[in-house]
Protein backbone atom coordinates (compact mmCIF):
# COMPACT_ATOMS: atom_id res chain seq x y z
CA UNK A 1 0.00 0.00 0.00
CA UNK A 2 1.45 3.32 -1.03
CA UNK A 3 1.86 5.84 1.75
CA UNK A 4 -0.14 9.02 1.11
CA UNK A 5 1.66 12.28 1.81
CA UNK A 6 -0.02 15.20 3.56
CA UNK A 7 0.16 17.32 0.39
CA UNK A 8 -1.52 14.59 -1.67
CA UNK A 9 -4.30 14.25 0.89
CA UNK A 10 -4.72 18.04 0.95
CA UNK A 11 -5.07 18.12 -2.81
CA UNK A 12 -7.69 15.36 -2.71
CA UNK A 13 -9.68 17.14 -0.02
CA UNK A 14 -9.50 20.36 -2.02
CA UNK A 15 -10.73 18.62 -5.20
CA UNK A 16 -13.59 16.95 -3.32
CA UNK A 17 -14.59 20.29 -1.79
CA UNK A 18 -14.57 21.95 -5.20
CA UNK A 19 -16.68 19.16 -6.67
CA UNK A 20 -19.12 19.44 -3.81
CA UNK A 21 -19.29 23.19 -4.34
CA UNK A 22 -19.98 22.71 -8.05
CA UNK A 23 -22.75 20.23 -7.27
CA UNK A 24 -24.29 22.68 -4.80
CA UNK A 25 -24.06 25.52 -7.34
CA UNK A 26 -25.71 23.36 -10.00
CA UNK A 27 -28.56 22.63 -7.60
CA UNK A 28 -28.84 26.19 -6.28
CA UNK A 29 -32.41 27.44 -6.61
CA UNK A 30 -33.76 30.95 -6.80
CA UNK A 31 -36.62 31.10 -4.31
CA UNK A 32 -37.85 34.65 -4.97
CA UNK A 33 -37.64 37.37 -7.62
CA UNK A 34 -38.54 40.98 -6.78
CA UNK A 35 -39.70 42.65 -10.01
CA UNK A 36 -40.00 46.43 -10.38
CA UNK A 37 -43.08 47.63 -12.23
CA UNK A 38 -44.63 51.00 -13.16
CA UNK A 39 -48.40 50.45 -12.77
CA UNK A 40 -49.44 53.35 -15.04
CA UNK A 41 -48.80 51.59 -18.33
CA UNK A 42 -51.73 49.38 -19.44
CA UNK A 43 -51.95 46.83 -20.93
CA UNK A 44 -48.45 46.00 -19.70
CA UNK A 45 -49.09 46.89 -16.07
CA UNK A 46 -51.80 48.73 -14.19
CA UNK A 47 -53.91 48.48 -11.05
CA UNK A 48 -57.53 47.51 -10.61
CA UNK A 49 -59.81 49.75 -8.48
CA UNK A 50 -59.14 47.22 -5.71
CA UNK A 51 -55.38 47.86 -5.97
CA UNK A 52 -54.43 44.56 -7.63
CA UNK A 53 -51.58 44.67 -10.17
CA UNK A 54 -52.63 43.32 -13.56
CA UNK A 55 -51.29 43.29 -17.12
CA UNK A 56 -49.16 41.48 -19.64
CA UNK A 57 -45.86 42.02 -17.81
CA UNK A 58 -47.45 40.85 -14.55
CA UNK A 59 -48.70 37.64 -16.15
CA UNK A 60 -45.38 37.15 -17.93
CA UNK A 61 -43.41 37.58 -14.71
CA UNK A 62 -45.71 35.19 -12.86
CA UNK A 63 -45.28 32.62 -15.65
CA UNK A 64 -41.49 32.93 -15.46
CA UNK A 65 -41.55 32.53 -11.68
CA UNK A 66 -43.83 29.50 -11.95
CA UNK A 67 -41.41 27.92 -14.42
CA UNK A 68 -38.53 28.64 -12.01
CA UNK A 69 -40.61 27.48 -9.01
CA UNK A 70 -39.89 30.85 -7.40
CA UNK A 71 -42.09 33.41 -5.69
CA UNK A 72 -42.85 36.65 -7.59
CA UNK A 73 -42.81 39.86 -5.55
CA UNK A 74 -43.91 43.06 -7.30
CA UNK A 75 -42.40 46.41 -6.30
CA UNK A 76 -44.08 49.55 -7.65
CA UNK A 77 -41.66 52.20 -8.91
CA UNK A 78 -41.61 55.23 -11.19
CA UNK A 79 -40.00 54.27 -14.46
CA UNK A 80 -37.22 56.88 -14.45
CA UNK A 81 -36.03 55.75 -11.00
CA UNK A 82 -35.89 52.04 -11.73
CA UNK A 83 -32.26 51.69 -12.79
CA UNK A 84 -30.84 53.56 -9.76
CA UNK A 85 -33.15 51.57 -7.47
CA UNK A 86 -32.10 48.30 -9.09
CA UNK A 87 -28.45 49.15 -8.54
CA UNK A 88 -29.30 50.03 -4.92
CA UNK A 89 -30.80 46.51 -4.52
CA UNK A 90 -34.32 47.69 -3.79
CA UNK A 91 -35.47 44.88 -6.09
CA UNK A 92 -33.86 42.16 -8.21
CA UNK A 93 -35.07 42.89 -11.73
CA UNK A 94 -37.05 45.33 -13.90
CA UNK A 95 -40.01 43.91 -15.80
CA UNK A 96 -41.78 47.03 -17.03
CA UNK A 97 -41.60 47.23 -20.84
CA UNK A 98 -37.96 48.40 -20.67
CA UNK A 99 -36.18 48.45 -24.02
CA UNK A 100 -32.60 47.31 -24.50
CA UNK A 101 -30.38 50.26 -25.43
CA UNK A 102 -26.66 50.93 -25.55
CA UNK A 103 -27.01 53.62 -22.87
CA UNK A 104 -28.77 51.28 -20.46
CA UNK A 105 -26.28 48.50 -21.12
CA UNK A 106 -23.59 50.75 -19.66
CA UNK A 107 -25.40 50.56 -16.32
CA UNK A 108 -27.27 47.25 -16.20
CA UNK A 109 -27.51 43.86 -17.88
CA UNK A 110 -30.53 42.40 -19.68
CA UNK A 111 -32.02 38.99 -20.27
CA UNK A 112 -32.63 37.81 -23.81
CA UNK A 113 -35.19 39.99 -25.61
CA UNK A 114 -38.73 39.04 -24.57
CA UNK A 115 -40.88 40.99 -27.01
CA UNK A 116 -40.82 43.92 -29.46
CA UNK A 117 -43.72 46.38 -29.55
CA UNK A 118 -42.22 49.29 -31.54
CA UNK A 119 -42.67 53.02 -30.91
CA UNK A 120 -45.17 55.43 -32.44
CA UNK A 121 -46.71 58.89 -32.20
CA UNK A 122 -50.24 59.37 -30.85
CA UNK A 123 -52.17 62.49 -31.89
CA UNK A 124 -55.70 63.77 -32.36
CA UNK A 125 -57.50 62.20 -35.32
CA UNK A 126 -57.03 64.17 -38.52
CA UNK A 127 -54.06 66.16 -37.18
CA UNK A 128 -51.80 64.91 -39.96
CA UNK A 129 -48.82 64.89 -37.58
CA UNK A 130 -45.88 62.65 -38.40
CA UNK A 131 -43.01 61.48 -36.15
CA UNK A 132 -40.50 63.84 -37.73
CA UNK A 133 -38.84 67.05 -36.59
CA UNK A 134 -40.31 68.89 -39.59
CA UNK A 135 -43.88 67.86 -38.86
CA UNK A 136 -43.61 68.48 -35.11
CA UNK A 137 -41.81 71.84 -35.25
CA UNK A 138 -43.56 74.26 -32.90
CA UNK A 139 -45.64 71.44 -31.37
CA UNK A 140 -45.58 70.05 -27.82
CA UNK A 141 -44.92 66.33 -27.42
CA UNK A 142 -45.32 64.41 -24.15
CA UNK A 143 -43.11 61.48 -23.13
CA UNK A 144 -42.65 59.43 -19.97
CA UNK A 145 -39.42 60.16 -18.12
CA UNK A 146 -36.63 57.63 -18.47
CA UNK A 147 -38.03 55.98 -21.61
CA UNK A 148 -36.36 55.44 -24.96
CA UNK A 149 -39.07 57.68 -26.39
CA UNK A 150 -37.92 60.54 -24.18
CA UNK A 151 -34.29 60.07 -25.20
CA UNK A 152 -35.16 59.90 -28.90
CA UNK A 153 -37.40 62.98 -28.78
CA UNK A 154 -34.83 65.04 -26.89
CA UNK A 155 -32.04 64.11 -29.29
CA UNK A 156 -33.89 64.08 -32.61
CA UNK A 157 -36.71 66.60 -32.24
CA UNK A 158 -36.03 69.14 -29.50
CA UNK A 159 -33.03 70.74 -31.27
CA UNK A 160 -35.35 71.49 -34.22
CA UNK A 161 -38.01 73.47 -32.37
CA UNK A 162 -40.14 70.71 -30.91
CA UNK A 163 -41.10 71.19 -27.24
CA UNK A 164 -40.58 67.85 -25.48
CA UNK A 165 -42.28 67.54 -22.07
CA UNK A 166 -41.30 64.61 -19.80
CA UNK A 167 -43.79 63.29 -17.22
CA UNK A 168 -43.40 61.11 -14.16
CA UNK A 169 -45.81 58.48 -15.41
CA UNK A 170 -47.82 57.57 -18.50
CA UNK A 171 -51.18 58.43 -16.96
CA UNK A 172 -50.11 62.06 -16.66
CA UNK A 173 -48.97 62.12 -20.28
CA UNK A 174 -52.30 60.82 -21.53
CA UNK A 175 -54.28 63.18 -19.29
CA UNK A 176 -52.52 66.22 -20.75
CA UNK A 177 -53.02 64.94 -24.30
CA UNK A 178 -56.77 64.66 -23.70
CA UNK A 179 -56.93 68.12 -22.08
CA UNK A 180 -55.15 69.71 -25.06
CA UNK A 181 -51.94 70.68 -23.26
CA UNK A 182 -50.07 68.36 -25.61
CA UNK A 183 -50.26 68.05 -29.38
CA UNK A 184 -48.98 64.49 -29.38
CA UNK A 185 -47.55 61.70 -27.26
CA UNK A 186 -44.58 59.54 -28.22
CA UNK A 187 -44.96 56.08 -26.72
CA UNK A 188 -44.94 52.31 -27.07
CA UNK A 189 -47.20 51.52 -30.04
CA UNK A 190 -48.80 48.46 -28.45
CA UNK A 191 -49.36 50.31 -25.18
CA UNK A 192 -51.21 53.04 -27.06
CA UNK A 193 -53.19 50.72 -29.34
CA UNK A 194 -54.31 48.27 -26.65
CA UNK A 195 -54.40 50.69 -23.71
CA UNK A 196 -55.13 54.40 -24.16
CA UNK A 197 -56.84 54.18 -27.57
CA UNK A 198 -59.20 51.45 -26.34
CA UNK A 199 -60.49 53.59 -23.47
CA UNK A 200 -63.26 56.22 -23.82
CA UNK A 201 -60.82 59.11 -23.30
CA UNK A 202 -58.78 57.88 -26.27
CA UNK A 203 -61.63 57.87 -28.78
CA UNK A 204 -60.57 61.12 -30.48
CA UNK A 205 -56.96 60.05 -30.97
CA UNK A 206 -55.01 57.70 -33.22
CA UNK A 207 -51.56 56.33 -33.98
CA UNK A 208 -50.03 58.97 -36.23
CA UNK A 209 -47.54 58.12 -38.93
CA UNK A 210 -45.24 55.10 -39.19
CA UNK A 211 -43.52 53.22 -36.39
CA UNK A 212 -40.12 54.69 -35.48
CA UNK A 213 -37.10 52.37 -35.55
CA UNK A 214 -33.70 53.62 -34.45
CA UNK A 215 -30.67 52.36 -32.45
CA UNK A 216 -31.67 54.86 -29.73
CA UNK A 217 -34.92 52.94 -29.28
CA UNK A 218 -33.23 49.55 -29.38
CA UNK A 219 -34.06 46.03 -30.63
CA UNK A 220 -36.79 45.08 -28.16
CA UNK A 221 -37.79 44.69 -24.53
CA UNK A 222 -36.09 42.57 -21.87
CA UNK A 223 -35.76 42.21 -18.11
CA UNK A 224 -33.20 44.58 -16.58
CA UNK A 225 -30.71 43.06 -14.13
CA UNK A 226 -27.80 44.23 -12.02
CA UNK A 227 -24.41 43.92 -13.68
CA UNK A 228 -22.92 40.49 -13.08
CA UNK A 229 -26.10 38.82 -11.80
CA UNK A 230 -25.48 35.82 -14.04
CA UNK A 231 -27.35 33.32 -11.87
CA UNK A 232 -30.64 35.20 -12.15
CA UNK A 233 -30.06 35.97 -15.84
CA UNK A 234 -29.47 32.30 -16.65
CA UNK A 235 -32.53 31.23 -14.68
CA UNK A 236 -34.79 33.82 -16.38
CA UNK A 237 -33.38 33.11 -19.84
CA UNK A 238 -33.97 29.38 -19.38
CA UNK A 239 -37.47 29.95 -18.02
CA UNK A 240 -38.35 32.22 -20.95
CA UNK A 241 -37.06 29.66 -23.43
CA UNK A 242 -39.29 27.03 -21.85
CA UNK A 243 -42.49 29.13 -21.73
CA UNK A 244 -41.84 30.06 -25.36
CA UNK A 245 -41.36 26.40 -26.30
CA UNK A 246 -44.45 25.16 -24.46
CA UNK A 247 -46.76 27.86 -25.85
CA UNK A 248 -47.33 29.84 -22.64
CA UNK A 249 -45.85 33.06 -24.04
CA UNK A 250 -48.03 32.83 -27.16
CA UNK A 251 -51.14 32.36 -25.01
CA UNK A 252 -50.24 35.42 -22.93
CA UNK A 253 -49.59 37.72 -25.87
CA UNK A 254 -52.86 36.70 -27.54
CA UNK A 255 -54.69 37.51 -24.31
CA UNK A 256 -53.53 41.14 -24.45
CA UNK A 257 -52.62 42.02 -28.06
CA UNK A 258 -54.12 41.59 -31.50
CA UNK A 259 -50.64 41.72 -33.06
CA UNK A 260 -47.65 39.40 -32.77
CA UNK A 261 -45.13 41.02 -30.39
CA UNK A 262 -42.68 38.12 -30.30
CA UNK A 263 -39.06 38.85 -31.21
CA UNK A 264 -38.28 37.68 -34.72
CA UNK A 265 -34.98 35.86 -35.33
Amino acid sequence: MTKMTFSTRLRQVTVLALLAGCAFAAQAKIDQVRFAVDPTYPPFESKTPQGKLVGFDIDLGNALCAQMQAKCVWVESQFDGMIPALKARKFDAILSDMGITAERLKQIDFTVPLYDTKTQLVARKGSGLQPTAESLQGKTVGVEQGTVQERYALLKWQPHGVKVVPYGDQAQVESDLVSGRLDAVFTDAAQAAMGFLKRPEGKDFELAGPKVEDPIIGPGTAIGLRKGDTELKTALDNAFAEITRNGTFDQLQKRYFDIDISVKP
